[in-house]
């Protein structure tokens, strides 16, 4: 086991993902013995704050090295202040980073290299690689406010940014800021662009309430605008041609983006070339830090090698690029979600859970059931108009004509959960698709689009392939249920081809939209034993209809004449392995089939019929492409759904939603039987809506 580290600061102690960052036990000083405290590798304190006043002390005492840690450069989601864990932690065995007193590893590796590693130019590249992520993605060091401008009116013509910070921070002390620094900042940024409106940005912790500014609330110049609303910093830098700073961090990410920074203070990034420092020149920093230095270099230096990273998702160490996506995925909903959302027929149970999955900073989500309601509440031509299913369709086409505003539909997705949505289970997926909606072959979706259309580059592909295997080889799909053993019940002949009829729920739109001339259950088997005498037919009705929540039944004698054998409550995984072919009207199983290389036959029009890889009854113009099983993949898993971790109440990928849904598996025993008697399926549903109305997060 390797040495522990001691901490004797309780919040320290008990700070989420301490010993993942550190790679080694964290033993809380005060409840240990003098040996134990003997056996310990270092103390740790956090940064400068008051509190590493007492761990400077143990270490000295027990002849130990301090580590000094401090949040990264990218937080999280959200602030500390209002109680988020970083994803990011920096661990200093010589000063810290903000501490222009005195040298810091960060420091020593900007100026000497020992190492040699800044000359390393797959580092650099690396470097240029993120940089470019980030900006493009507007990834900042907290990422809880609004990715858009236009609540702010910002002035037009030339802009300049001040950064406001918090009074008292430790960054400012010994970042050698000067009690009239603020002020004179201000009044240099008014005197050097007479021509420009200087734009006044509060800090995050100052609009959560949680600080205070260094600058006064009510700042008068009539070309000084405050910036007293949470906006993401890379979107308001991206409208600036200068910046001026004290210390923030804000600096550097401006000069990510190209922007000329003039820094009051001495931050991390100060005295390397690559500011304009107004500092005293004579301060011993700037004798220390005699090395030209570029932003890549720099960035390479305090992002990559001088901080460390925790999947936000996993809890264990990872690298910066699992970061940077994660939030970037965050920010593209995000961007998708801005705005005022008026949500039309959504049930009270579904209402908490599509707030998630509507998600944005400062976004409005409102729910009616009637146009006029919707007016009422302020709905116009630049508001979002959403829609469960077809619920409310006359009141939502209305609207649309009325106001122009296109209409977003949402379904479950494919992956969904464990457990029916007709049991009020709720979804890990959703689609929310704004021209029409998958099973409906009346009209585009954006799914369709997205399988005529996209390009599919070579790196999507490989991820569609490795997503299906994952799958396959967790035996998932939509709602993994089922106990019901399926290769001892089938007694087809040696040869006999064997053939899954999977049942729909017959008054489920789907079938409404999706079937010409076969669009019931009963009509179904009858076709496909009349195309196949000679096959060995297995009949497995819908998961909804067996629960007895849906409609679709099929009568016992056409079961008898029409198919071999029936499978009430066995898994789809279970059935698609036992058989050779899936024929179906529209259902996702003959998508499922498809997954697993199953000749699959359409006497409908799913999606995924009309593109060469099924055998199609009937055909529909507009799909003119022949795809692979992986570009389908591609577009029906990854570019189509979104993805809720109800764990973080975040976005997420598919390919976490699987780990989920494996391990939640894994933890009830394997899949359960959806045929339960009527008290336990009533009391489960219960549990169900009462999570979906009471709680946020699940």
């Amino acid at each position: 086991m390797s040495q522990p580290v001691l901490v004797c600061s309780k919040s320290i102690y008990l700070r989420s993902g301490l010993p993942a960052f550190l790679g080694v036990p964290v033993v809380y000083s005060s409840k240990i013995n003098n040996k134990q405290q003997k056996q310990a590798q270092a103390v740790i304190a956090w940064g400068r704050k008051p509190s590493a006043t007492k761990a400077e002390e143990l270490a000295q005492s027990l002849n130990l090295p301090l580590w000094r840690l401090e949040d990264g450069f990218i937080h999280s989601m959200g602030q500390g202040v209002l109680g988020a864990s970083s994803y990011s932690l920096v661990i200093d065995k010589k000063g810290i980073y903000y501490d222009a007193t005195q040298a810091s590893e960060l420091e020593d590796l900007l100026e000497h290299d020992p190492s040699q590693q800044l000359l390393n130019s797959d580092l650099l590249a690396r470097a240029e690689h993120l940089i470019q992520a980030i900006t493009s993605q507007r990834i900042s060091k907290y990422n809880n406010a609004s990715l858009e401008l236009a609540s702010l009116n910002l002035p037009v013509g030339k802009k300049v940014l001040v950064v406001d910070q918090t009074a008292g921070d430790m960054s400012l002390k010994y970042g050698l800021v000067q009690a009239t620094s603020a002020e004179q900042m201000l009044a240099t940024a008014l005197a050097e662009h007479p021509e420009a409106q200087i734009l006044l940005k509060s800090h995050p912790d100052v609009l959560a309430g949680k600080k205070q500014g260094c600058f006064p609330k009510d700042c008068q110049h009539p070309r000084v605008h405050c910036i007293s609303q949470a906006i993401n910093p890379l979107s308001l830098l991206a409208e600036v041609e200068h910046v001026y700073v004290l210390t923030s961090q804000l600096g550097f990410e401006a000069l990510m983006l190209g922007k000329s920074v003039t820094c009051f203070g001495v931050p991390f990034y100060a005295g390397w070339g690559i500011t304009d420092d107004r500092a005293d020149p004579n301060l011993p920093v700037f004798q220390r830090r005699k090395c030209k230095r570029s932003v890549v270099e720099v960035f390479a230096a305090a992002y990559l090698l001088y901080s460390r990273y925790l999947d936000p998702e996993r809890a264990i160490r990872c690298e910066l690029e699992r970061v940077v996506e994660y939030i970037a995925l965050q920010n593209h909903y995000s961007l998708l979600n801005a705005g005022s959302l008026y949500g039309f027929g959504f049930t009270f149970w579904k209402r908490n859970y599509i707030k998630r999955f509507l998600y944005a900073p400062q976004n409005q989500l409102q729910f009616v059931w009637e146009k006029s309601q919707a007016l009422e509440r302020g709905f116009d031509k630049n508001s979002r108009l959403v829609v469960w299913g077809e619920r409310a369709a006359s009141e939502v086409k209305a609207l649309s004509l009325a106001t122009s505003v296109p209409v977003w539909r949402v379904e479950d997705g494919f992956i969904r959960s464990v457990g029916l949505g007709s049991d009020y289970t709720p979804p890990l997926s959703l689609v929310i698709d704004q021209q029409g909606i998958y099973y409906d072959p009346n009209q585009p979706s954006d799914l369709e689009s997205y399988l005529e259309n996209s390009d599919f580059p070579p790196k999507l592909l490989e991820r569609a392939s490795l997503l299906r295997n994952r799958l396959l080889q967790n035996r998932l799909s939509k709602y993994n249920l089922g106990a019901e053993s399926v290769v001892d019940a089938i007694k087809a002949a040696q040869g006999q081809c064997i053939i899954l009829v999977p049942g729909q729920v017959e008054d489920d739109v789907s079938i409404r939209k999706g079937c010409v001339d076969i669009a019931d259950n009963t009509a179904l088997l009858k076709a496909v034993r009349a195309a196949k005498p000679d096959a060995y037919l297995i009949y497995k009705p819908h998961p909804d209809v067996v629960s007895g929540n849906r409609k679709g039944k099929v009568e016992a004698t056409v079961l008898k004449q029409y198919s071999d054998l029936v499978l009430e409550d066995a898994s789809i995984p279970d059935c698609l392995d036992a058989v050779d072919e899936v024929h179906t009207m529209t259902s996702l199983v003959g998508f499922e089939g498809l997954l697993r290389g199953k000749q699959v036959a359409c006497y409908g029009l799913p999606f995924y019929a009309g593109w060469g890889l099924t055998t199609d009854r009937h055909s529909l113009t507009r799909r003119t492409r022949k795809l692979t099983i992986d570009q389908l993949v591609a577009a029906t898993l990854i570019l189509y759904p979104r993805y809720i971790n109800w764990q973080t109440g975040a976005f997420t990928t598919p390919e976490y939603v699987i780990e989920l849904l494996h391990r939640q598996l894994q933890e009830q025993g394997g899949q359960q039987k959806n045929k339960v008697n009527w008290f336990y399926r009533q009391a489960r549903k219960v549990v169900h809506v009462y999570r979906g109305v009471f709680k946020f997060r699940y």
